[in-house]
Order: C-alpha cells, then sequence, then structure tokens
C-alpha cells in the first residue's frame, strides 16, 4: 500500500472499486483502492458524499495542504479499531504527571539517539561532527532529571539546536546551510525542506495511529489542547532524523534538488511544484525501504515500523510493558 499524491486539479469520483481521478490535462487516471494507504491532496479537488463514504469505508484518510506545502485539514474514516479500554488508559495517563512524564521522557530519548546516530552516519563518511555528538550525548543526560513537560521540552531544543548545528557541517552546499531553525514562513531552502518534510511525517504517522486503538488526540509530549491531533508530532519526534532529515542530506548532497526547486514568498522561501514532487518521490521511496526488526525477527519497511511504535505504545498503556522507543542501526 502507498500514499496518493494528488497535484493535479481535478475530481476524484468512484468506479466500481476503484478511485478516478480526472481532470482535463491527464484524463482519467485509475487506482485500486486495495493499493491507497492515504490521500494527500495539494491541489484543487472535487469531492462529493459517495467517493467520502467510499474512503470511510475503506479505512482511506485524506490530508489536505495548502499551496505552501503546510498541513490544512484532513478527512478521517471512523476509526475501527477504537476501543473504550485504550482511550480510558491513554486519558489516564496523560492525566498522571509522571506516567506522563514517563512517556514523553522516552520520545525525547527515542529523538536524541537516532539525530546522534544520524550525525555517527554521516561522521564514518568524513564529517566533522564529533563535538556535537558528544554534546548531544552529554545534553541527553538531563532528559531524565526534568521534573516538568516544560523542563523535558527545554532540553530537547537544546539538543535539537546542537543537532542542527552538525546537519550545517554535513550538508556539502553553503546554499543549503540552515544557520538558524525558522518555521513561519521558513527563511532558507534547508528550513523549508525541514517544515515540508515534518508535514509529510505528521500525515503517514497519523495514518498508521489511524490504524491501531489509540486516540491520536492524547498526546503526551505535545500537550492534548484545541488542536486536533497531537499523538502524531510525538511519535514523529522518533523518526524525524532517520526519514525527514537523511532524505534532505541524501537529496542536497548528491545535488538531487538545487535552489531552483524553490520560489520567493511574502517573507520566506518555499519550494516549487516540481520541488515538491522530487522530494516527495525520495521521500517515498525511503519510506518504502525495509529493515531488518530486531522484536519482530523479519524485514519490514519504515512505514511498518512507525504503526509498530504505535503498538508499543498501546502494550505500555494497557498491559504495563516497559515503553522503548525505536533507535536506528547503521
Amino acid at each position: 500500500m502507498k500514499s496518493i499524491y494528488l497535484f493535479n486539479s481535478g475530481t476524484l469520483k468512484r468506479k466500481d472499486n476503484t478511485l478516478v481521478l480526472e481532470n482535463e490535462e491527464t484524463g482519467k487516471k485509475y487506482i485500486p483502492i486495495e493499493n491507497v494507504n492515504d490521500i494527500k491532496v495539494f491541489s484543487e479537488i472535487t469531492l462529493n458524499k459517495r467517493i467520502l463514504e467510499f474512503l470511510s469505508q475503506n479505512q482511506i484518510p485524506v490530508y489536505f495542504f495548502n499551496h505552501f506545502g503546510h498541513f490544512s485539514g484532513s478527512f478521517m474514516p471512523n476509526q475501527h479499531h477504537s476501543n473504550g479500554c485504550t482511550i480510558l488508559k491513554q486519558a489516564e495517563h496523560y492525566m498522571n504527571n509522571e506516567k506522563r512524564l514517563n512517556i514523553a521522557t522516552q520520545f525525547v530519548h527515542g529523538a536524541a539517539r537516532n539525530m546522534m546516530r544520524l550525525i555517527g552516519y554521516y561522521q564514518s563518511r568524513g564529517s566533522d561532527t564529533e563535538a556535537e555528538k558528544n554534546l548531544i550525548k552529554h545534553l541527553s543526560k538531563d532528559i531524565d532529571h526534568a521534573n516538568t513537560i516544560n523542563e523535558l521540552m527545554g532540553t530537547e531544543a537544546a539538543i535539537r539546536k546542537i543537532y542542527y548545528q552538525a546537519l550545517d557541517k554535513i550538508v556539502k552546499y553553503d546554499a543549503f546551510q540552515m544557520i538558524k531553525r525558522d518555521k513561519q514562513p521558513p527563511r532558507n531552502y534547508m528550513n523549508t525542506l525541514i517544515s515540508y518534510g515534518n508535514s509529510i511525517l505528521y500525515a503517514n504517522v497519523l495514518t498508521e495511529i489511524h490504524k491501531t486503538p489509540l486516540d491520536s488526540r492524547i498526546g503526551f509530549l505535545h500537550a492534548t489542547n484545541f488542536r486536533r491531533f497531537s499523538l502524531n508530532l510525538d511519535i514523529a519526534e522518533i523518526f524525524k532524523p532517520i526519514i525527514v532529515d537523511r532524505t534532505i542530506l541524501s537529496m542536497v548532497n548528491r545535488n538531487q534538488i538545487k535552489p531552483l526547486d524553490f520560489k520567493g514568498v511574502e517573507g520566506g522561501i518555499h519550494l516549487n511544484d516540481n520541488g515538491k514532487k522530487k522530494f516527495i518521490t525520495e521521500y517515498e521511496q525511503h519510506l518504502s525501504q525495509t529493515i531488518q526488526s530486531e522484536k519482530l525477527k523479519r524485514k519490514i519497511t519504515y512505514r511498518t515500523l512507525i504503526r509498530h511504535e504505535a503498538y508499543k505504545l498501546v502494550k505500555h498503556l494497557i498491559e504495563d510493558i516497559t515503553y522503548e522507543p525505536f533507535e536506528m542501526k547503521w
């Protein structure tokens, strides 16, 4: 199964058990429903009640992104796997400060370890990032000493700042130096790529959570508030370095993405349509790669690995099994 990305405007219809995308430029494109994991819309698409019912029956979420590539909304089918017991346990762990902090701490540990793994991967290929890796290792000792979520997020922010300094040493082209992280809107090429990649990853994680009993509205590191989803932001922290950032570094250092793939907007920079398509092609190839799972004793894709991470959290909530986030082995 795969994500379907819609960049051309048109109408999405149902034909028997097949999705049909129809527009004036390309005519009709048929997409077998059994091959679809989710749909990401970056253009003007016309939908009707019949197609939404069809997508809901097949448990296919639809994500909508604005013309800058930022997530703007979603259509989520009824969650077939949801159950009251898991939701109550999630709420219980969120309301209990000690339990919430314990889970949130593991998310930050997972993110920090995978940051160090990525830095180490490029260090073995000649990047001078030893100092940054050691500093992140040192700062990681403070993770377990945080007494509040705010303290924990402060430590995570300090770690990520050093991590981004390491990325500037890894990229081969000065045009893609980050210098400083900014988001709204991003003001250089690297910030643009990271913001765009993270938006896509948040949607992918949300799709995988939807296949489990977890409620995506109840996060632990990211507060449960009036935003619609929080848990996908938590789990995405673990996978940003090994999925989004590695895709970006690979593309930049191979000169696969260039300044001409971006466009200026008021106050910042965004990917143009060609740049978005380039990034998504590489991102999806990475997401579909397989790695050996030590626990499952078989090879699985990164996409499946994300869902497995969600199920590990379910076991922690229901069975009190210690939650240990995934750590990449290179």
